[in-house]
């Protein structure tokens, strides 16, 4: 199988290609220097030449709080760059994944959101993750929609902010209002390896196993480290609270749902402990 994958050098894309030539598909990374999703021409130019089977879109705007004073770049990029993706994807009579988020949900209550409860998202964020989903199912029926919150990697600049702060005995600041499910981004470069091997399309959830706070999350690294560093409180986000989500979709498709949290924290972690 020959796959696409765009944003290949970022925290998730370069996990989905490492990941799918440990299983020796046949895999081409590309970045912003390749091409600017935003320009239609540039690519179907880039997908007519790879002719891939699957392409898995990973590349997005990710500044959640920038986003808020640059609405219009964050929407070409996710929004439109999705829609150029998607088109592309058609005329190449390719499958695509689409890599969205829990933030295209308003974050309120206390139960996990399910794959089919309706998107009204309260960010700028959000909202072009929800747009960029919305073009997907308006243009395509051979997709999956890969829905995910808390991403971090050895590479997430807060981890390893997180890890020195703790190496060094320092205290460690959290906000303790917001809970989700932190997800390791290897766990999910190994279930978009096992989706594109099939044809199980549709929306799906998929974060670690249980939930927490990022006080949570950061007393935990603390711990597992082995630090005595103290998690202190840190100011509200006045973001969406809630970023559970309900994966229970993955087994009933036949898909294996992630590890705990802790789990993947704990092999995310063994190299500093």
């Amino acid at each position: 199988m020959r796959v696409l994958v765009t944003g290949a050098s970022g925290q998730l894309g370069s996990e989905v290609v490492r990941c799918l030539r440990g299983i020796r598909m046949d895999v081409r990374g590309v970045n912003r220097e390749d091409f600017d999703v935003r320009d239609v021409d540039a690519v179907h130019a880039a997908v007519a030449e790879a002719q891939p089977d699957a392409i898995v879109h990973c590349a997005a705007y990710t500044d959640i709080r920038r986003a808020e004073t640059e609405p219009e770049l964050c929407a070409e990029v996710n929004a439109m760059g999705t829609l150029n993706m998607a088109r592309a994807a058609l005329r190449a009579n390719s499958k695509l994944l689409y890599v969205s988020t829990a933030r295209v949900f308003p974050g309120e209550g206390a139960v996990p959101y399910e794959p089919t409860d309706r998107p009204a998202a309260k960010t700028v964020y959000g909202l072009s993750k929800a747009q960029g989903e919305e073009a997907i199912r308006g243009l395509m029926t051979r997709y999956f929609i890969l829905r995910t919150s808390w991403l971090y990697s050895e590479a997430s600049p807060r981890l390893r902010e997180l890890t020195r702060l703790a190496a060094e005995g320092r205290a460690v600041t959290a906000m303790e209002d917001m809970i989700a499910s932190p997800t390791w981004a290897p766990d999910l470069a190994r279930l978009i390896a096992d989706m594109l091997r099939t044809e199980r399309y549709g929306t799906y959830h998929a974060a670690g196993e249980g939930a927490c706070t990022p006080a949570g999350f950061a007393q935990m690294a603390v711990q597992l480290l082995g630090s005595r560093s103290q998690v202190r409180p840190e100011a509200p986000a006045h973001m969406p609270l809630n970023g559970r989500l309900d994966c229970r979709a993955l087994e009933q498709a036949g898909f294996r749902r992630l590890p705990s949290w802790e789990e993947s924290l704990s092999g995310c972690l063994s190299g500093q402990m």
